[in-house]
């Protein structure tokens, strides 16, 4: 018994994180209420606020559901015993960008995260876990690409922390432009092109190398 409780309120965390995805999306953060989110779920205010004790509490654990199962995507290029770490990263940043466009969860997060989701007054503490969450990002960009140099697949004089930068940018840029013009080009088709430009510049482009 005391296993099937933990089972359906894990079922209906879900279910409130699920729920508050489509209202975020619908309304945007700043204007959605916990009373929203409880009547989209189908819960009472009580079993909400068991499961998360404001609305900032359900964005962190939604925006965390979705980028911890991307992190598991990304796992293979950081792992320093791949044997071919562009070749994973290449696969990684089609997929996602791709990703965007073919999962409708992803993309109704994506489009949250980048247009509905204002970083101030009640929301001013979710600036600070975005600012790490992209701390960590640029991490695990930079251990990806010192597994490629190691292997001699990119520059041993390519700076590391500019391109971790620079390639964030450009993943993080082009997922929000495509969500703000969705029909201005086929984002999906155009994935393995985009990605390719992307790490010929980090092949060839003096900008990102160390001083010699």
């Amino acid at each position: 018994m005391a296993r099937r409780t933990k089972e359906d309120a894990e079922a209906t965390r879900q279910q409130i994180l699920d729920s508050a995805e489509h209202v975020f999306a619908a309304k945007g953060v700043a204007h959605t209420t916990m009373a929203d989110i409880a009547a989209d779920a189908g819960v009472s205010r009580g079993a909400l606020y068991w499961h998360f004790t404001s609305k900032t509490d359900i964005f962190h654990a939604m925006f965390t559901r979705q980028h911890d199962a991307n992190k598991v995507v990304c796992a293979a290029a950081r792992n320093p015993e791949e044997a071919d770490p562009l070749a994973q990263m290449r696969s990684i940043l089609s997929h996602f960008l791709r990703k965007v466009v073919d999962d409708p969860q992803q993309r109704r997060v994506s489009e949250i995260l980048h247009h509905k989701c204002e970083l101030a007054g009640e929301q001013a503490d979710l600036r600070q876990h975005l600012q790490a969450t992209g701390d960590e990002i640029d991490q695990d960009i930079a251990l990806s690409l010192r597994n490629a140099v190691q292997r001699g697949q990119l520059p041993a004089d390519l700076d590391l922390r500019r391109a971790a930068i620079a390639m964030h940018a450009y993943i993080h840029g082009l997922i929000d432009n495509w969500l703000l013009r969705p029909d201005s080009y086929p984002l999906d088709r155009e994935a393995e092109a985009l990605v390719e430009a992307l790490l010929d510049m980090l092949r060839f482009s003096p900008a990102l190398r160390h001083p010699a």
